[in-house]
Parts: structure tokens; C-alpha cells; sequence
């Protein structure tokens, strides 16, 4: 069965209000019981803005070059908001830090972290090009300009040759070091449904120039099965053979094996197969499945996908598989193939709100990375509760479970300074978030609520047990703490120190980790 869906950019007009850029993934529903395609006609919004685009957007920083930054206060963590209309518009870009961060993908080159991710703001048209950041600690954010001074030739080029007009931003890219040569993947979309590619362009530096190569694969707005060309990632296995990974709704998500020397197909035209998608309910689709991120794990031997389910507003989750191949076959934690038709687990990120805050939703769209001293990374966007167009780079921890999963933290990371807890600092109030999930078969239409994971109160007793249960019971063996409920659940949880962002506190506790059923849960100590 087809899942129908590509992603736009709207210009959204409040009355008396100001005109709102909305990066969307927009979806192409399909009546299955017709067999008939229906398209969301959403584009004519594009163009009755399109004449004014050229004329009222700054040109966006040539490739290659790093303007100097001006007028950039001193960094200080505590004045990074949820929200920052103040500075949203485009002549502040250099002020923007980790904000108007959509659809990130993270590289390390010398000192530097880069971020490079989709033409998205909020408020704002954003020139096409590509974002580019860059940080020393993942947490001071540096806006460098843009990867390209506009759309890539040999991208626009396919989708006007075919009938087409694309949108005039670029989406979702991946980056990667090959040698001495960096690897930027970019995805480029149209309102025609399924019209889309994804190209390569190089360079010596992160920072460009770079050189647009060629397309690695592409989709057609026909009736053939196949799934969008966008979302693109690659793994290198432990044989140094490429495999590249996309797609978006339609046929789930694909695996083909590319030329490790030229970074495009390994046969000219293969498209791929099919190697995950999502569960249905009844004749309707559970929801979206996009932007795959596979990463090889040499200590435990295992290729893992992180995947993103459902619309990218609200409901944006983060679904694990993993493999002993790059082809897969993907397995959840309960053992099913990811390329069957039902949803899976774990599902270790998803919209959550603690205690006294609006909360985190749009969760999802993950880059994973290691950092020279082999901790594991997750960088996504997070859309706040107040206002779900405001765009935020989140970046976690990635934690393994002694059963080969792996977990994130509740709390972004701030470079808190680790010590081993004891155990009498775990006794005391806590949050809890248990990532449980609602079904809600479709796409933007049907999804409009976040379905926030909401914090309940947990208490540990120094007796070791928790909240007011004599049989419910917790003991800890650093860092892992265990919670054995009296109805039977066990939860497994990995302890560290960390920020509370949400009452702006320097050190805390918290935890990550998943029960016996797969489901993940976090703790935050207050």
C-alpha cells in the first residue's frame, strides 16, 4: 500500500497579524477505498508570494565566505528561550544561535561542530541555500551563512525538465567527511506530489566552496511504487562499503548502496528497496515515517535507524531498529522487522512537558553523532508548547542500555560537569515522563495535538521504596537505578547530572531508560 505525502514551505497570513513561514511536510492524502488520489491544494499560497520573494529577502552569504558577526552578546545559557520572535527575522541571522534549526545534520572538522539543516524561520522566507552553524561545545551556536547561493543547478533542473516548478528552499541535507573531502546531500521537493531529489556537492571545507556533483536519486509524481526522494543518510559499514538511506511517507523508507569513491549510486538509476514503514489501522495509515539516521555501533557490532514517525508540528516522534547488516533486515525491541506493517518500539523521543512548562513538541528529524571521546549524540528540532512555529536546535546524550538500546536524555546537554551520584542524592522529589503512545491514524489534518508525555510526581524514599507503595521498590547501582513497581513493571534507568532548562538550574539529576516492555522513561530530580 502507498502512503502519499511531500513536504512544502506555506506563507500563512494572519489577518492584522504577521505573515508566519511555515517549513511543512506537506502530505498528498489518498482515498484508498476509491483508489483515487486526492491532492491537499495547498501551493497556490507559494505562488502569490513568489514576485515578492526576490525583491524583499537580503541575499542570503555567498558560499564560501564568513561575514563578520556583529553586535553577537556574550553567550550566557540562561538566555536561551523557547522563543525568539525578537530576533527571528532574517537581518538578525547572526544572532540566531540554535534557533530556526529544522531538520539538522551534524559533522565535527577540526574544533568545530557544523550543523547544517533545512531553509526554515520562523515569521520569514528564508533565502534557499542550506543553514550552516557551528559550534566549539555543542551549545554556543555560530550562524555562518548559507551552503549555496540558491537552488543547486542539476536538482532544479530535473524537477523544471519534468513539468515541474520546485520550492525554493532545500530541505533536510546530510553532511559527512569522506578522506579530505566533505559530502553534502541535499534534498530538493515540488508542490508536484513525489517530484523530488536528492543531489551531492563537495568541498575541501565545511565552509564551502561547494561544487554541485550529480543527483544520487530521484522520484517521479507517477504511478510507479517507490518513495520520496528526500530525507537523506549514509553509514559506512565496517567493511567501508556506502549505504545511503531516504524517503518520506509513500513507500517508507529505502537502502541502496552507493559508490564509496564517488558518493552517488552504485548503479546509475537504482532507486532502492523498501527496508522499513509504518503500522495502519483499518484502511488508514498509522501516520508518517521520514528522515531515516543509521549509525554503526563497533562496540556493540549493530547498524542502528533512528526513524521519525508522524507530523512534524506535533506528534514527532523517534523510533529505533537495529541490524547486524546495513541491509537490514531492522528489528524493534520486541523482534519485529521495521518493513512489516505495524508501528514499533522503542520509541525514545517523543513531544514531552514537565512540570510548570509548555513543554517540547515536533520532536524528531534526528542527526546522531559520535564526539572524539566516544560519546553518542542525538541533535533534533523542538518546537515549543506556546507556539509550535518557533524552531529550536535540541541536542541529548545518547545512553546504551545493557541491553544493546540506545536512550536520551530528558534534558538537552550543557557540558555539566559528571561525577559519580551517590545514593543518597537520588533520595528525594522527582519528575517522571513515561513515553507512552496514541495512535492517531493520518497526517497534519488529524494529528493537531501534540499528545504531550506529560511529568507525575515520583518519590524516592530513602528506605528504597517509591512513593507512598511499600511494594513498589527502587535500588540503584551506579549509574544504573532500578524501579520495580509492585504491579510488576521494571524500569531500568540510566543516572547522570544535567541542566534543568526548564527552571534554568545549572545541576540536577536526571535519568533515561526503558522499562521490560521497551517503553521509554525519564526522570528529572526537583
Amino acid at each position: 500500500m502507498h502512503r502519499i505525502r511531500s513536504r512544502s514551505s506555506l506563507l500563512l497570513i494572519d489577518a492584522g497579524g504577521p505573515v508566519k513561514h511555515i517549513q511543512g511536510k506537506r502530505k498528498h492524502s489518498m482515498k484508498k477505498k476509491r483508489g483515487c488520489i486526492v491532492t491537499v491544494a495547498v501551493f497556490c499560497l507559494l505562488s502569490m508570494f513568489s514576485c515578492s520573494k526576490e525583491k524583499d529577502t537580503p541575499a542570503p552569504t555567498p558560499p564560501g565566505t564568513t561575514p563578520p558577526v556583529t553586535n553577537v552578546p556574550d553567550f550566557d545559557i540562561d538566555n536561551l528561550n523557547d522563543t525568539y520572535a525578537g530576533i527571528a527575522p532574517f537581518e538578525f541571522r547572526f544572532k540566531w544561535g540554535p534557533y530556526n534549526t529544522h531538520d539538522p545534520s551534524i559533522v565535527k572538522a577540526g574544533e568545530y561542530y557544523y550543523s547544517y539543516s533545512t531553509d526554515a524561520g520562523y515569521g520569514i522566507t528564508v533565502p534557499a541555500g542550506i543553514q550552516v552553524r557551528k559550534s566549539k561545545d555543542l551549545i554556543d551556536w555560530t550562524f555562518v551563512g548559507f551552503a549555496f547561493n540558491g537552488l543547486p543547478q542539476k536538482g532544479k533542473e530535473f524537477i523544471t525538465q519534468r513539468g515541474g516548478a520546485p520550492f525554493e528552499s532545500l530541505w533536510a541535507p546530510y553532511i559527512m567527511k569522506v578522506g579530505g573531502e566533505y559530502r553534502l546531500y541535499y534534498s530538493l521537493s515540488s508542490p508536484s506530489p513525489r517530484l523530488s531529489v536528492i543531489g551531492l556537492a563537495t568541498s575541501s571545507s565545511p565552509e564551502g566552496p561547494w561544487v554541485e556533483k550529480d543527483l544520487v536519486v530521484t522520484s517521479l509524481n507517477n504511478s510507479s511504487i517507490q518513495t520520496n526522494a528526500i530525507d537523506p543518510s549514509v553509514v559506512v559499514d565496517e567493511f567501508g562499503d556506502h549505504w545511503f538511506y531516504y524517503g518520506s511517507a509513500w513507500d517508507g523508507i529505502y537502502v541502496l548502496k552507493l559508490n564509496a569513491a564517488t558518493g552517488l549510486a552504485a548503479t546509475p538509476g537504482d532507486k532502492g528497496r523498501r527496508i522499513a514503514q509504518r503500522g495502519f489501522t483499518g484502511n488508514s495509515i498509522n501516520g508518517n515515517i521520514e528522515g531515516p539516521e543509521v549509525i554503526y555501533n563497533p562496540e556493540l557490532d549493530k547498524y542502528f535507524m533512528f526513524i521519525s514517525y508522524d507530523w512534524l508540528e506535533t506528534k514527532y516522534n523517534v523510533r529505533v531498529g537495529r541490524a547486524d547488516s546495513p541491509e537490514g533486515p531492522f528489528y524493534d525491541f520486541n523482534g519485529k522487522n521495521l518493513n512489516d506493517p505495524e508501528d514499533n518500539l522503542p520509541m525514545i523521543l517523543a513531544p514531552y512537558q514537565f512540570m510548570g512548562h509548555s513543554g517540547w513538541q515536533g520532536t524528531s528529524h534526528p542527526a546522531v553523532f559520535r564526539a572524539d571521546d566516544g560519546q553518542y549524540f542525538m541533535a533534533h528540532q523542538g518546537r515549543p508548547g506556546q507556539d509550535k512555529y518557533f524552531m529550536v536546535l535540541h541536542i541529548r546524550k545518547i545512553h546504551w542500555t545493557e541491553g544493546g538500546w540506545p536512550v536520551v536524555s530528558p534534558e538537552r546537554y550543557a557540558g555539566v560537569t559528571q561525577s559519580t551520584v551517590a545514593r543518597e542524592e537520588l533520595a528525594g522529589d522527582w519528575e517522571r515522563i513515561v513515553l507512552r503512545y496514541n495512535v492517531v491514524p493520518g497526517y497534519a489534518n488529524e494529528q493537531f495535538s501534540p499528545d504531550f508525555q506529560v511529568a507525575t510526581s515520583l518519590k524516592l524514599n530513602a528506605d528504597g521504596t517509591l512513593n507512598n507503595d511499600a511494594g513498589s521498590t527502587w535500588t540503584y547501582n551506579a549509574p544504573w537505578l532500578e524501579l520495580k513497581w509492585s504491579d510488576g513493571r521494571t524500569e531500568k534507568v540510566h543516572v547522570e547530572r544535567g541542566r534543568d532548562w526548564e527552571k534554568k538550574k545549572a545541576s540536577t539529576l536526571l535519568f533515561t531508560g526503558l522499562d521490560d516492555k521497551g517503553i521509554a522513561v525519564w526522570g528529572k530530580k526537583l
